[in-house]
């Protein structure tokens, strides 16, 4: 930076000479050209100033300023050389208004004002006067801008007790207006935000990071950020910062993968997928040992221990203590010291899968007693998670919903992540979390559960994997969606994520799995229309033809109740209801047409009143259904079956 603002800075300096022979060898105009040439001395002596600190020059602001008074200074030497005529004709023939001395007088002095003001902005801390910088000339159009310099300015170079406010002064202005936030990125607020965050203390690490999520607010400001450095820093947060600034962090990343889902990836490249996973996982339950995190009950001495009793005495520990030591979970802070059905899922889960995790425990406590610095790592982890342990039951909570709101849009449409999530504890924590966590942990890990499912919904590989009929961890989920459906709180909001999340699992489940079909039957009868539009739509999944079980859950569904209610809809509904009512009884009547709750319910008549809607009929997916569920339906049902005499 330094050399090229001294190539910057040697332009107008050498200006300035020449304004100033000029205005000495001024023939007319002699008093004002020597005051032309005062001003032009005390601006030459900033510039030379400017010129040795150029190594503590604030870049963005030193160019517009110094190209403006380049542009000053260029029309001052036009005017100076005008004066040096000594002909009788060149004078009469010159014409020098009056006012144009006085303009360029303001001019100069505008130039000498944001030099000062660059020259004072780029100080140090203790070499600024004092706390107020004030606006230069140059900002009287946009003050906002000057603004923003200074606080970035003080990010840079001012003490450790104003870079917290000036990031704060950052958070404020991002949060007011889209544009002040991009202005931040332009003028390169986002290099110390992050130098800030990574080394500053809490309340500057705090202010930094969420100055930087309300900065991705569109695609192009992430991609900025991800270039600049966002993700190893973040990583770095995650792994070693205390939790309320990790909190805010993952809060952080949920915003920049929301605005820009192309980043997901590189995130994942970072191990933010494996830390996120860590802090849900935490007080939750065990972490499988990829994302394992030493709790209390692997401290560095029960470690030490451990590896020490497997060297030498490893064929004497019973089994039923190893287990137990394998399948030992931290329990939930809002659990009670009962066993419950989800704890005996978690614990049977943790005994499938524990045995490598011991295993590798052992080899890394063996190896750290030859290697110091693995010993050392061991200390700082173990002090780590004591301070965790030591966070208010708040903070905790924080950090478990955004870690879930993180994962959320980062699992979003993406296949290799979600598998990532799936191959962790995460599962299971989504599982214990919507039981027992708070509102918005509950929201967000509902929300994630419903993106991950959307994803396998598409992905056989990992719908197979992932979501296994007999899987403890599938299980768990499956029964928290079921619950929060058959309770059908139509105010709450993890309704319409829980409904979608069945819905995207209907290929798993199999024949004999009808318990799904009843609640979501039941949100069709006078429910508020999204969520009913939800119902219809995640029932569909169960009846249409790519569902191999597609007559079983059709039977199902109609066994009950679920024609008549359709029929209402298919009458009476909005629009956003009608048609995917509509959709759902052409399945139903092509897959099942001899079933006398359907002809009962005169739903021939329906789909025959339908195909006489010009509105429906333009529809693309009912253009086709219709006319086949109707023919379906023809075939096997009496025109007395259908209601008519």
């Amino acid at each position: 930076m330094g050399d090229l603002v001294k190539q910057i800075l040697a332009v107008p300096i050498q200006l300035t000479d020449q304004v100033i022979k000029a205005a000495d060898e001024a023939a007319t105009f002699k008093p004002e050209c020597l005051d032309l040439k005062l001003k032009t001395d005390k601006l030459a002596a900033l510039l030379r100033q400017a010129a040795r600190a150029s190594n503590d020059l604030y870049e963005r602001p030193a160019r517009r300023i110094i190209d403006d008074t380049e542009q000053v200074l260029e029309k001052a030497l036009a005017l100076a050389l005008k004066c040096r005529g000594h002909g009788i004709m060149k004078r009469v023939f010159t014409i020098i208004p009056a006012a144009a001395f006085r303009k360029m007088f303001s001019q100069l002095e505008n130039s000498i004002g944001d030099v000062s003001w660059l020259l004072r902005v780029s100080a140090s801390a203790e070499d600024r006067d004092d706390g107020y910088l004030g606006l230069p000339p140059i900002a009287a159009n946009e003050p906002i801008l000057c603004l923003i310099w200074e606080q970035i300015a003080i990010l840079y170079t001012g003490s450790v007790d104003d870079r917290p406010d000036a990031a704060a002064s950052l958070v404020s202005l991002a949060r007011d207006n889209d544009r002040y936030g991009k202005l931040i990125i332009e003028e390169g607020g986002v290099g110390p935000l992050l130098k800030l965050l990574k080394e500053g203390k809490l309340e500057g690490q705090e202010h930094a990071a969420t100055a930087i999520g309300l900065l991705g607010r569109d695609p192009e400001s992430v991609d900025h950020m991800i270039h600049a450095g966002v993700c190893s820093v973040f990583a770095k947060i995650l792994k070693e910062a205390p939790m309320k600034v990790q909190a805010v962090v993952a809060w952080a990343v949920s915003e920049l993968a929301c605005h820009q889902p192309h980043c997901q990836d590189t995130f994942a490249q970072h191990n933010i997928i494996r830390l996120l996973v860590s802090h849900l996982a935490f007080e939750t339950v065990q972490e499988h040992s990829k994302y394992a995190v030493v709790s209390k009950a692997t401290t560095m001495h029960a470690a030490v221990v451990l590896a020490s009793t497997t060297n030498t005495a490893e064929n004497s520990i019973p089994a039923n203590d190893l287990d137990d030591e394998r399948t030992h979970v931290v329990p939930h802070p809002l659990e009670n010291n009962h066993p419950n059905k989800l704890h005996n899922v978690v614990t049977s889960t943790m005994a499938m899968k524990g045995t490598p995790a011991v295993k590798n425990l052992a080899k890394t406590n063996a190896a750290g007693k030859a290697n110091p610095a693995n010993h050392q790592q061991s200390i700082s982890l173990s002090s780590n998670n004591r301070a965790r342990e030591q966070e208010d039951p708040e903070t905790k909570a924080y950090i478990k919903a955004m870690s879930a709101r993180a994962l959320w849009h980062l699992a979003k449409g993406n296949s290799p992540i979600c598998r990532s999530i799936t191959e962790s504890r995460a599962l299971l924590c989504f599982a214990v979390l919507l039981e027992k966590g708070e509102a918005e942990v509950q929201y967000n890990s509902a929300m994630a559960l419903m993106e991950i499912t959307a994803v396998a919904e598409g992905d056989a590989e990992l719908r197979r994997s992932a979501f296994k009929p007999n899987s403890p961890a599938c299980k768990a989920v499956v029964d928290q969606l079921f619950r929060i459906v058959e309770k059908a709180d139509s105010g709450s909001d993890l309704l319409i994520p829980c409904v979608k999340a069945i819905g995207n699992l209907a290929r798993t489940f199999k024949a004999t799995e009808t318990r799904m079909i009843s609640p979501l039957v039941k949100l069709l009868d006078e429910r508020e229309p999204e969520i009913t539009r939800e119902a219809c739509v995640s029932l569909t999944k169960f009846a249409y033809t790519e569902n191999y079980l597609h007559v079983d859950h059709s039977k199902a569904i109609v066994g009950v109740g679920g024609a008549k209610h359709l029929v209402q809809l298919a009458y009476f509904g909005e629009q956003t209801v009608q048609v995917p009512a509509l959709i759902l009884l052409c399945y139903i009547a092509m897959h099942i047409p001899d079933s006398e709750e359907l002809a009962q319910a005169q739903v021939l008549t329906v789909l025959e009143w339908a195909t006489k809607q010009a509105a429906l009929m333009q529809i693309g997916e009912l253009d086709n259904l219709l006319p086949d569920a109707k023919a379906k339906l023809e075939l096997y049902q009496s025109r007395g079956s259908r209601g008519f005499r």
